[in-house]
Order: C-alpha cells, then structure tokens, then sequence
C-alpha cells in the first residue's frame, strides 16, 4: 500500500464560523484572520494505491459552480486536483474507488462535472461510497446544512449508477482500511482509517479541521450537534492518544499530519510531520 497526500489549492471560511464560541483572540493565534475575519484552510485529500484499486477519499470543491458562489470562498494557490495526481504519475480516469466522507459541498463537490449542459461522474471509471443514513440526510436536509448540500454535487452521483453504500458490502476496501462514524458535525461522517506501515492512521475530515481545534471545546459553528462532537472527541482523542494514532488532516492549509499527547492542558499536540515522512 502507498498514501499520498494531494493537494488542490486553498480556500477561506469564516474564522467565527470555523471556532464556534471560542473567541478571535485565542483562535486568531492558530489560525490568522484577514481583514474580512476569513482565515484560509486547505482541502487535502488522500490517495490510496492499494493492488490494483486506487481510491480517494473526498474530491475538493471542484470547479462547475459560477463564479458568484466560488467568490464567497476565495479559491486560491496553484494546485489542483488533476496536476497533484499527474505529480505521482496517475489521472483522474485511474480512480477505481470516490470514498466519500460526507456530502458537503467542499468535499463532494469534485465528485460531478459539468460537460456542456450535462453533470456527469468526474471519475468514470470509479465507484463513489456513501452511507445509507448520510444519504438520506443530504438529500433531505434540514435547513442549518441545506446551503451545503447541493443537489448538483449529489443526486448525479446515483443517476450515474456509480453509487454505492459502504454497509452493503462486507470489507468493501479490503481488511487494511475501515470506516468510523462521527455524527455531531453532521449525521453518520465517515473516517477512513487505514493500516499503514504497522501504524494506525486516521483521515479526519470535518471532526478535526486543523491543529487549531485540537483542544475538545473548539468546536465548529457549523456542527449541527456541537455537544455531539463535543463527546465524540474526548473518546476518539483519548483513543488515538493510547494507540498512537496518526491524524491526517483535510482543511489544515500548513499541518498534513500530526500525534496527539496528554498534558496538563488536557490533549494537545505531540509531532507534526508530512504524510510521506511516515
């Protein structure tokens, strides 16, 4: 098996939004604002080459929306889906398997394309994995999440047949890579967790944006059940602590992986270091 770390540029969000109660003068620190109180993150993902399958585990954003919608996200930097995966000799046609952890707009809206006035799977030749109960959350949304799931992103991904749900297939990724669940940022997210090296690795999409939020309490505005996550941090982190799990991060624009640690403050940081300097 082989990770790789691919890089498709930078966006920004709200820093209020992104730290929930925790004031700017704490998170401002981690995190620095501009001028307009918008604080950059990256949309990371991760490429598995496993045997013959090579899965990616969320898309970005992509790049079918107007213009109006991307200036609300000041997209940014030269990397792009397409020239990260050309960088280790793949294209996007070589994608067996879209993992998707949830159907937010900025990780799923990759997933479709728009040729001409039709949207159509941007990886044809891939599966792309849900869940049962996330996929009826999205295409039902409650009006907090409604603006983040975009029916252009979502329903395609069925009419195209290339969906599948991960529940519906034993060891769907093989026995090195399985799903955990978090439901406080939103209903039934997945982590990937994978085997790697004789370590643990854990792909932390939206429960653990950056090295920023890494203390319990900062908590994302956009969580739909903040006191949810609340608790399901104090397990994963004490669990990732007594295993030695490694964290990958999906939005943190600097940090691409790091360890945590108990201290006096509670958990905290340990090591930050590269996926490839595993």
């Amino acid at each position: 098996m082989k990770l790789y770390a691919i890089e498709t540029g930078f966006f920004k969000l709200d820093g209020g939004a992104m730290f929930g109660v925790v004031p700017k003068s704490i998170w401002n620190k981690t995190n620095p604002a501009d001028s307009n109180n918008m604080c950059t993150w990256g949309n990371r993902l991760l490429l598995i080459e496993d045997s013959n399958r090579l899965m990616l585990v969320d898309t970005g954003l992509g790049d079918k929306q107007n213009e109006k919608f991307f200036s609300y996200y000041y997209l940014h930097g030269d990397a792009t889906l397409d020239k990260s995966l050309k960088n280790i000799g793949f294209d996007r046609n070589d994608i067996t398997d879209v993992i998707l952890t949830h159907l937010h707009f900025d990780h799923c809206g990759g997933a479709i394309a728009r040729e001409g006035d039709q949207l159509v799977p941007a990886f044809k030749n891939a599966h792309f994995w849900s869940n049962a109960d996330h996929w009826s959350w999205a295409t039902n949304p409650n009006p907090r999440e409604k603006a983040s799931f975009l029916k252009e992103n979502i329903l395609p991904i069925q009419e195209s047949g290339q969906l599948k749900f991960v529940e519906d297939v034993h060891n769907p990724f093989g026995s090195d890579i399985s799903m955990r669940y978090s439901n406080g940022h939103t209903e039934s997210m997945m982590l990937p967790q994978v085997q790697y090296k004789g370590k643990t690795m854990l792909y932390m999409a939206d429960l653990l944006p950056s090295v920023g939020h890494i203390p319990i309490p900062y908590v994302m505005g956009y969580d739909v059940r903040p006191l949810v996550t609340m608790e399901e941090r104090h397990s994963y982190w004490n669990e990732i602590v007594d295993n030695e799990y490694i964290l990958f991060f999906e939005h943190d624009s600097v940090h691409e992986c790091c360890t945590l640690q108990r201290t006096e403050k509670g958990i905290r940081v340990k090591d930050i270091f590269k996926l490839d300097e595993i």
